[in-house]
């Protein structure tokens, strides 16, 4: 039987891809810019995930449709800004619900990414946890929706972890970092974890939150894994461009996409077929 690989140590955690200073080291705190200059890849970038557009909702996790295309989780406490960053993301105002009160989402929204004709990347939008005023029983619910989530469905290739730079990794942070673990270590999953807010921050406070983040992702860094860490803010689009890019290099090939989009199609009108049975083919 092969020996198990090394566990990383926390140096090993990875700024968010594409960024690659130098091995092992988070980058500094980035620069604020009012005007930013991006790269024509972020730009690229940008405008692919600007087509993002609802496509479904669900309660459960076995109303969620099945797809060959790379599924990608936003996970985050209610008052974690995630609803925000993923509308930042997309550069749309109202493309993921920021409820007035946090915790009231109760449904996995999904969105498709890419072509219309040939989606390429699915955006998967998990109720926000921890919320003090949501009923326990529907905390508990939810709970157990989003671990079975995180931990069965098939075709999740990332999860973005939007944690509050100001406070660091919570207990609720952590808990569920321990759900999707498992995948993350043995590389099935990607992990980007978003410090947001970091505008609130000056220099110091957020090479310190990067630092702490570094430590508890440390402990899930493996050889396989894929572990990214970035600070964000959507107010000053701070890490808004290497998110993009990230979130970009996931996408499926043309090939992939199309084949995916066929198969819908065919299962759509079959559907429709069985429905409407006298209905001319």
């Amino acid at each position: 039987m092969s020996q198990p690989k090394p566990t990383r140590s926390k140096s090993d955690v990875k700024p968010a891809r594409p960024v690659t200073p130098s091995p092992g080291r988070a980058r500094h705190a980035p620069r604020k810019v009012a005007a930013p200059e991006w790269s024509p890849e972020a730009r690229e970038a940008l405008a692919w995930a600007h087509s993002a557009r609802f496509f479904t909702t669900a309660a459960q996790l076995h109303q969620l449709p099945t797809s060959e295309l790379p599924e990608v989780a936003f996970v985050g406490r209610s008052n974690a800004g995630k609803s925000t960053a993923v509308n930042t993301l997309a550069q749309q105002r109202q493309l993921a619900f920021a409820s007035k009160t946090p915790g009231r989402t109760q449904h996995i929204n999904l969105f498709q990414v890419g072509p219309k004709t040939a989606p390429d990347q699915v955006w998967a939008d998990l109720p926000g946890y921890g919320y003090a005023a949501v009923d326990r029983t529907a905390k508990l619910r939810w709970q157990e929706v989003m671990a079975q989530y995180l931990e069965l469905r098939r075709n999740l290739t990332a999860v973005v972890q939007m944690v509050d730079s100001r406070h660091g990794f919570t207990e609720l942070d952590r808990q569920l970092l321990d759900f999707v673990a498992p995948r993350v270590r043995t590389g099935e999953v990607r992990l980007l974890v978003l410090l947001t807010k970091a505008d609130k921050l000056n220099r110091k406070e957020q090479a310190e939150s990067l630092r702490g983040a570094q430590a508890v992702l440390g402990e899930i860094a493996t050889e396989d894994s894929d572990v990214g860490l970035a600070l964000f803010s959507s107010l000053a689009r701070i890490g808004l461009d290497d998110a993009a890019l990230a979130l970009r290099s996931w996408a499926a090939p043309p090939d992939v996409a199309e084949a995916a989009a066929a198969a819908a199609a065919a299962a759509a009108a079959a559907a429709q077929q069985a429905e409407h049975p006298d209905a001319p083919l």
